[in-house]
């Protein structure tokens, strides 16, 4: 075959690969940095990109941010975990079809020594307020997101506006906030999934759970096409099905890190999940 047969062969080829790709839909979902850091996206995605031949572009932001992203229709779903703004978001019309997906807790972590001596209670308010007491260091995520409204709500209980040295601001991610305080030795509040995946790397421990005020619920909600016509509302609606589908429900309800369970299905009971 000559020089010119062999390159023209590339040409059509590369020319059917590359339409062939610009062809294959697009998913934006804006969603938390405690999904994304837990590992679970890796597990949860694949399955439905392979059957919708569909690649999902993942956003990882605060839950205000991705709140955001999809008033602005800067992406076609959201999966957040903010409960009382995600209804005020399908309230003012910006989502529709919202869907409870999992849930998890929120947990408070801090150093072995526990300096603030939180071991000991009972609710997350009175944890918050001997920390305030000892002016033990705690590092905030700062940043608008579904873990730092749940903290802010803590304080507020607790009668405290948390400011001075002792009050770290991160305005990062829930990963990144995690290290930052294990490195500080610092308390922190963090969603249980993203300190399992991180636990093998990190000193911190839980030093107080099992409040229900910690209770850390996840929803998803695809975007209005009515507000923003753009949105690819038909595959946003396709992976609402199948994350909450036996499919779905079965790859939250089986992902575990370091032996753990890291996140709970909601809209399938457990029990009724096929293994």
């Amino acid at each position: 075959m000559s020089s010119k047969k062999i390159l023209l062969s590339l040409l059509i080829f590369m020319l059917i690969f590359t339409t062939a790709a610009a062809a294959q839909e697009v998913l934006t979902m804006a969603t938390t940095t405690s999904t994304e850091n837990s590992g679970l996206l890796d597990k949860l995605l694949p399955p439905f990109e392979e059957k919708f031949d569909v690649r999902v572009d993942v956003v990882a932001v605060g839950t205000g941010a991705a709140i955001e992203l999809g008033r602005n229709g800067d992406a076609d779903i959201i999966f957040v975990h903010a409960r009382e703004a995600e209804d005020q978001f399908v309230a003012n019309g910006y989502g529709v079809n919202r869907r409870d997906v999992m849930y998890n807790d929120f947990v408070i972590l801090g150093p072995p020594s526990d300096p603030a001596g939180i071991r000991d209670t009972e609710t997350a308010v009175e944890a918050f307020q001997k920390i305030k007491a000892e002016k033990a260091e705690f590092v905030s995520r700062g940043d608008n997101s579904g873990t730092n409204k749940k903290e802010l709500s803590i304080w507020d209980s607790a009668g405290i506006t948390p400011a001075g040295s002792w009050y770290l601001e991160s305005g990062q991610g829930m990963g990144p906030s995690i290290n930052m305080a294990d490195e500080r030795q610092a308390y922190i509040l963090a969603d249980r999934g993203t300190y399992l995946a991180y636990s093998g790397d990190i000193e911190l421990e839980i030093v107080n759970s099992g409040d229900p005020e910690l209770f850390n619920p996840y929803g998803i909600i695809p975007i209005n096409p009515a507000y923003h016509t753009h949105v690819n509302y038909q595959m946003a609606m396709a992976f609402t099905g199948y994350v909450t589908s036996q499919q779905g429900q079965s790859i939250i309800n089986n992902y575990m890190r370091y032996g753990e369970q890291l996140f709970y299905p909601s809209a399938i009971e457990a029990k009724n999940l096929e293994e």
